[in-house]
């Protein structure tokens, strides 16, 4: 008897002798000749277009010689084409940046693009999971455009729809070997759109000299080193309150001191007065008589400083409320800067219980309270932990210098720091390759921003007491 099929399967059977396998003849479509060959002839002729609206330099480059080759000969192309690498030889002796903007980063940015990026692209996207493999074809994230400066390649991405940037964040490990750098970082650019940056080189390898001192008073921001892109990096600190956060030896020594050193010029004419508190007597002892009646080492001497500095606040607060909303530096009402050394000495590992309480009380009044009316908060701690410093996420702008545990990261940081490239515990612990090198995240940019601090030694200290705590100071 014949089975039963469902639908119209019954028209192709091929045999229908009872006790005999059903055997289907698979249905085959046949391209027509023409479309196959329109379709190849119009995916070359818009993968032509696109290398040339993306590569234009290059692609004349390529060209020029060939054309002229043609229509005059080798000769006469030879002749015409040996002045232009001439010219661009004497042009990068001259004049070297400008020979790297227009030419040199471009030059490179394609060849990264077509020998390390695209070349490796399929593989490194399947391989880590952000392309997938469905029904014998691979979707993959497009690769958009490479530009190269001196110490990074920065690369567009379009995601793929439905992913998330959390799942590039999460395999920036993989992105990194895969390409061949040490690490990568991932930002947003707009919805559906990355910015993956894979570094060349370290350009803050080097120990950064004291800056010298500026020219004019200024409250900030004041430059105190340098950004990993060779922009000098400026910290603001009128008008917030900055926590750092570092083990033994990460260089928080030199946040402070290069802050307080682009000060002393406003240090010298009233502007600003820096009150410190030192707990290790190791730090900020070196520079004493430039705090004049305004520096404590003892737990107690920092409490009574620290509620001091409470009652300038309110005393500001109550003759400007009504008046005005913001503080503008004067001799009369200068800039208070409060600068804390071990601050978790203060807060967490006092023994004296009513000790701790006035400390942190008056710590949590200063940096909710204070910088409308001009004092701001410099605290630098070792362990970031909530614990040992229940007060962090009152500071709006912190820097995280090298930490021993990648936790720890997002602790100082905020949530998601580490994913998006701030590797603070992946500092070099070497004094002259790691020291003052950290991560900053502002109160206006959710993105880490990885730069050093310039290192102001003990020579540099006693110069600078000399100078602006003697006879020429305040």
């Amino acid at each position: 008897m014949f089975r039963r099929l469902p639908g119209d399967e019954a028209r192709n059977l091929v045999t229908t002798t009872p006790d005999t396998a059903v055997v289907f003849r698979p249905a085959v479509v046949t391209t027509p000749a023409i479309l196959t060959i329109v379709i190849f002839a119009w995916r070359l002729l818009a993968g032509l277009v696109r290398t040339i609206w993306r590569h234009p330099l290059a692609v004349l480059v390529i060209l020029t010689p060939g054309a002229l080759t043609v229509l005059y000969g080798w000769r006469v192309a030879l002749l015409l084409l040996i002045p232009v690498p001439v010219g661009l030889i004497v042009w990068a002796l001259t004049d070297r940046s400008s020979f790297a903007h227009w030419i040199g980063w471009r030059l490179l940015a394609w060849w990264r693009l077509v020998f390390i990026y695209r070349r490796h692209w399929q593989p490194v996207m399947i391989v880590s999971g952000l392309g997938r493999h469905l029904g014998g074809r691979d979707y993959l994230p497009r690769l958009g455009k490479v530009t190269c400066n001196t110490w990074a390649d920065k690369v567009t991405v379009r995601m793929l729809d439905g992913q998330a940037v959390k799942d590039w964040a999460d395999r920036t490990d993989h992105l990194a070997h895969g390409f061949g750098s040490r690490s990568c970082r991932v930002a947003i650019l707009k919805a559906g759109r990355l910015m993956l940056t894979f570094p060349r080189r370290d350009p803050l390898a080097e120990v950064i000299g004291a800056l010298p001192v500026p020219a004019a008073p200024t409250v900030g921001p004041v430059e105190i080193g340098k950004q990993e892109d060779g922009a000098p990096w400026y910290l603001k600190i009128f008008g917030t309150h900055v926590l750092v956060a570092g083990a033994t030896g990460a260089g928080k020594g030199s946040i402070i001191w290069s802050t307080i050193r682009a000060l002393l010029p406003a240090l010298r004419g009233g502007l600003v007065e820096i009150w410190a508190l030192d707990p290790k007597l190791m730090e900020l002892s070196f520079g004493r008589a430039l705090f004049g009646d305004h520096y404590a080492a003892t737990p107690a001497g920092c409490a009574d400083l620290l509620e001091q500095a409470v009652k300038v606040m309110q005393e500001r607060a109550a003759r400007f409320g009504g008046v005005q909303r913001s503080h503008t530096p004067t001799v009369e009402d200068p800039f208070v800067l409060v600068v804390v050394d071990e601050v978790a000495f203060l807060t967490a590992y006092q023994a004296d219980k009513d000790l701790r309480r006035r400390i942190s009380a008056a710590l949590a009044t200063l940096t909710t309270q204070g910088r409308a009316v001009g004092v701001g908060v410099l605290a630098a701690l070792q362990d970031p932990r909530k614990e040992v410093m229940n007060i962090r996420n009152l500071f709006p702008d912190k820097i995280a210098l090298r930490l021993d545990e990648s936790e720890q990261v997002d602790m100082v940081l905020g949530d998601g720091a580490r994913d998006r490239g701030a590797l603070a515990d992946q500092i070099s612990p070497n004094p002259a390759l790691g020291a003052g090198v950290g991560y900053v995240r502002l109160e206006t940019s959710p993105e880490p921003i990885r730069v050093r601090a310039a290192y102001v030694s003990d020579g540099d200290i006693r110069a600078m007491v000399a100078i602006f705590a003697g006879g020429e100071g305040r």
